[in-house]
């Protein structure tokens, strides 16, 4: 297949391209500065400067839209949401414009979102069917979703991620946690009791080539069967790396230090893989200690 992805030098995007190419596909990647992209990406991997130039996508079987600026990186003010929500919307509407145009439009669109989508809901288990709290990430995700979604049709379907906490080397949260819980000063963030919706790299990645191969359309949490309170995930991982993890957090501080943006580590949500299951797809990863086992380990 002739895949297009946005986002490319990601966390998921920069593991995603190796196991497509391994597979013989052939891999466009859309990127603001192709000379960046040129040093991280295989050789093989073909270079478009945004998409401005583009005026159709015939020759392109599949889209995998990943695009979007790191929600957490920096606190939330009012520039910063339209930034996130920039990042996401612009590029997305654009895709869905060149399927449109196109004459013999990619079959597939997979299009991110992310477990925020459902906002903070607490102890509730939440599958794809759950109603969301109206909060900032949910608005965010919901018209991402309502964007991408639009360019379904009888020649096009939509699959939708909504990704959980991905556990990768070098990068995403464990890149941010490991210096800390590696010098014993890590711990539960607030009271701890916020559920973790996380997923191991090689799960997303394989949940990514099951919907790419098979006729699926829709929302699809792409989270571990088994999500785990933060106090948990924060023993748990103390416990791979021989350090101690008792260096709790108040949430009074975590409020201050990040604001509005402390949502994402004070809040969370029991999200399950219901629909992904239902269609037949086998997670390797259950096990949040083996996981973090595999990651972690040099």
């Amino acid at each position: 297949m002739k895949i297009l992805i946005t986002g490319g030098t990601g966390l998921i995007g920069r593991h995603l391209i190796p196991r497509l190419l391994e597979l013989g596909h052939s891999v466009t990647v859309v990127t603001r500065n192709p000379a960046k992209a040129q040093q991280l990406l295989d050789a093989r991997v073909s270079l478009w400067k945004g998409l401005s130039e583009q005026t159709h996508l015939n020759d392109i079987d599949a889209v995998i839209n990943l695009a979007g600026e790191p929600i957490a990186d920096k606190r939330w003010n009012e520039q910063q949401k339209q930034r996130l929500c920039n990042s996401r919307w612009e590029i997305t509407q654009r895709l869905v414009d060149l399927i449109h145009a196109s004459d013999n439009p990619p079959q597939v669109l997979i299009s991110g979102s992310a477990a925020g989508y459902y906002g903070d809901l607490g102890e509730v288990v939440v599958t794809e069917e759950e109603p969301p709290h109206n909060e900032f990430t949910h608005k965010l995700c919901a018209r991402w979703e309502q964007i991408a979604s639009s360019a379904q049709s009888d020649r096009t379907r939509v699959c939708l991620l909504r990704t959980g906490v991905v556990l990768a080397p070098k990068g995403g949260i464990l890149g941010k946690l490991l210096p800390l819980f590696r010098l014993g000063l890590g711990g539960p963030i607030g009271n701890g009791r916020q559920y973790m919706a996380w997923i191991h790299i090689d799960d997303m990645l394989n949940g990514i080539l099951w919907l790419l191969d098979n006729d699926l359309r829709g929302p699809f949490n792409m989270v571990s069967p088994y999500p785990v309170r933060n106090e948990q995930f924060a023993h748990t991982l103390g416990h791979v790396l021989q350090r101690p993890a008792i260096m709790r957090a108040p949430a009074f501080a975590v409020r201050l230090m990040m604001g509005e943006s402390s949502v994402l580590v004070l809040g969370g949500q029991r999200a399950l893989p219901k629909r992904l299951e239902a269609a037949g797809f086998a997670f390797r990863w259950y096990d949040l200690e083996e996981a973090l086992g595999d990651v972690v380990t040099p």
